[in-house]
């Protein structure tokens, strides 16, 4: 059977549509009028129940999208003249479009290459330290990515010695979790234990790629670092106006751990999709499925082979290295048809 244009894919959690959760709090925050800029009930209580999940007294801000969170957020730990460490897959700096550098009037990113998109401890020790005195930029901040642009999770333990490394040289932890719900899915832990108890101090927090229509939230678990955030929000062309929408599906979301049902489900499909086809010949895992994507290498007929049944995907890896990603609404039978797809172009190929 071919897809067609409304079937779900595997291009992007982007993709998906809004969870039902959400639109019913979007349709329930439209009655009637609010008070603007974040001034309203809908606003507070969305911070109040990020905080709650993390378990801590932590400043919330709602924006857009994940540019704008990352890139504000690191341009509250960067002057100009600083640096920022990250890999070298990582979002800001492969797919932002210099944003952190604009948004913090030139910090530099400094890139490490490590497998599965994980950073370690021995890549920043070695660009933690300005090549010499005054000619080279000051490394400030450590960008990390969890899950990771390779589906790749960090364990808390891994966390920790990241941000003890980074705290040591004098650098604030900023956290990019546009699929940090899939990364707590994962490790069935607590929220806390992979950000602010590991160390992070700033946490781009991620809801559309998980339901939400739209919309970022910037968690700061070290607050002296939100000083004048108000103010870069507004200058960043990311406060609301009517900012109820923004909030309401994120209350909709962290309260009774619907987040997380949404993020463990696109998990589950992943590892099902992984395990389907990991077996077949020519087919190899390119990172450990650890999250809601699969990065598999597909000879190139395969590839054009499944495309032409109307399967979207993107190529991510040169040109064999290809994504597949579930998301919150991603049913079974999708990904069973996906599969047997695949497995026929693998033997059409063979």
């Amino acid at each position: 059977m071919t897809a067609d244009a409304q079937s779900p894919q595997f291009a992007s959690d982007n993709n998906a549509g809004i969870c039902p959760e959400a639109l019913a709090a979007l349709v329930e925050a439209n009655r009637g009028h609010a008070p603007g800029y974040g001034d309203d009930d809908w606003t507070r209580a969305a911070a109040n129940a990020i905080r709650a999940a993390f378990d801590t007294d932590c400043d919330v801000f709602l924006v857009f999208n994940g540019t704008a969170a990352n890139s504000l957020g690191l341009a509250s730990i960067c002057h100009s003249t600083d640096a920022v460490i990250c890999h070298a897959n990582s979002h800001v700096n492969v797919d932002e479009c210099g944003a952190p550098e604009f948004f913090s009037g030139g910090a530099k990113l400094l890139t490490a290459q490590t497998p599965h998109a994980k950073l370690i401890p021995d890549a920043i020790a070695a660009l933690a330290t300005p090549a010499h005195d005054e000619h080279g930029s000051r490394p400030r901040a450590l960008a990390l990515t969890q899950a990771t642009e390779f589906g790749t999770v960090y364990t808390p333990k891994e966390l920790r010695a990241l941000c003890e490394m980074a705290h040591a040289r004098g650098l604030k932890v900023q956290l990019d979790g546009a699929r940090f719900a899939n990364a707590v899915a994962s490790l069935d832990c607590a929220p806390a234990d992979i950000s602010w108890r590991a160390g992070v101090d700033l946490l781009s927090l991620g809801g559309t790629k998980n339901g939400l229509p739209f919309g970022e939230a910037i968690v700061f678990f070290d607050r002296a670092l939100a000083d004048e955030f108000l103010r870069r929000r507004k200058q960043g062309g990311q406060l609301a106006s009517k900012m109820r929408f923004l909030a309401a599906p994120w209350s909709a979301i962290m309260n009774d751990g619907v987040w997380l049902k949404h993020a463990a489900h696109a998990n589950a499909m992943a590892r099902r999709l992984a395990v389907a086809i990991e077996n077949l010949p020519g087919v190899k895992l390119i990172a450990p499925v650890e999250a809601n994507g699969v990065f598999v290498d597909l000879p190139v007929r395969v590839i054009e082979a499944v495309r032409a049944k109307g399967w979207r995907f993107y190529n991510f890896v040169g040109a064999t290295g290809v994504r597949f990603m579930c998301a919150w609404d991603t049913p079974l039978e999708a990904v069973d048809r996906f599969a047997a797809d695949i497995a026929q172009a693998v033997r059409g190929s063979a």
